[in-house]
């Protein structure tokens, strides 16, 4: 009986590692404090379940904005601090582009 050898490459998972993220988002005046929670609890719970870790949540509130983005001349300001697998930002990335509420974001990768 002949037997096979497995690689320990191929037993061997491989994790990413957890990199320090900083983001900035801009959300739409039109969003009232209460549903301002919601987004921001949506967008947490989002990196939880990629195996992330939130570490700061400041809500700024609203300013004004330098120029018109989509028609609004206000936003609310709420930055965040987090841990985050290292492809999983696209996909972040990808949700807040399409999200309604989200004028502009900014996610920056922090250095360790």
């Amino acid at each position: 009986m002949a037997t096979k050898k497995v690689s320990k490459k191929a037993l061997k998972v491989e994790e990413k590692p957890l990199r320090d993220y900083e983001m900035i988002l801009i959300i739409g005046p039109e969003v009232v404090d209460e549903k301002l929670d919601v987004v921001v609890d949506g967008i947490s719970r989002f990196i939880a379940e990629k195996d992330g870790s939130i570490s700061e949540v400041e809500q700024w509130g609203k300013r004004k904005l330098a120029y018109p983005i989509k028609h609004f001349m206000e936003g609310s300001y709420v930055l965040m601090r987090f841990k985050l697998r290292l492809g999983t930002s696209k996909e972040l990335e990808a949700n807040l582009r399409i999200s309604d509420e989200v004028l502009r974001h900014l996610l920056i990768k922090l250095e360790s």
